[in-house]
């Protein structure tokens, strides 16, 4: 039973979330429980396609690890809820890497990592996707070539800001 509000007093804490002074009771809408809960549980998959992805096992290993942050990598698209495409992704592998894509359950979002995987990277030549903006729809781009593990994570933390801002069931921006 919620105890009564007429002699607690309501404190916002931030937008949209109010506590009970006094107790341990939050309120909040459905919408800030949900997203919080995704954004501090994102399961990755691993998807490393160049050198980008010798950076993404660093920022996974144990000097840097992503696991504080409830970030779990998977080997499975089923499993999963974020790709990091991580490399030069070629015109052969394009239609792969989106069929993986598809198989990831809803709500999915995609990193793109490296210059390569942002934009072709200086690999401006026939057998290159110019960025993987042209077959998937990129959440969040981390440049450099390749980036550093730090960069990654501060791209991860981007990500999850981005998850807290989504209202509705299937992440309609504010």
């Amino acid at each position: 039973m919620l105890p009564s509000t007429n002699d607690k007093q309501l404190i916002e804490v931030e937008e949209g979330t109010k506590i009970i002074k006094g107790s341990n009771v939050i309120i909040t809408t459905l919408d800030k429980v949900v997203n919080w809960g995704r954004s501090n549980s994102l399961w990755p998959l691993t998807f490393g396609l160049a050198c980008c992805a010798i950076e993404m096992m660093a920022a996974g290993a144990s000097h840097l690890d992503l696991d504080r942050f409830g970030i779990l990598f998977r080997a499975s698209p089923r499993q999963a809820d974020v790709i990091i495409i991580a490399g030069t992704v070629t015109y052969k592998m394009a239609p792969i890497v989106k069929r993986v894509y598809d198989q990831m359950p809803e709500p999915k979002y995609v990193i793109a990592m490296g210059s390569c995987a942002c934009t072709g990277g200086i690999f401006n030549t026939y057998s290159t996707v110019q960025g993987a903006d042209q077959f998937l729809p990129v959440d969040v781009y981390v440049p450099g070539c390749p980036p550093r593990p730090e960069a990654l994570m501060y791209g991860v933390l981007k990500l999850k800001e981005k998850i807290m801002r989504e209202e509705g069931r299937w992440g309609r921006l504010k």
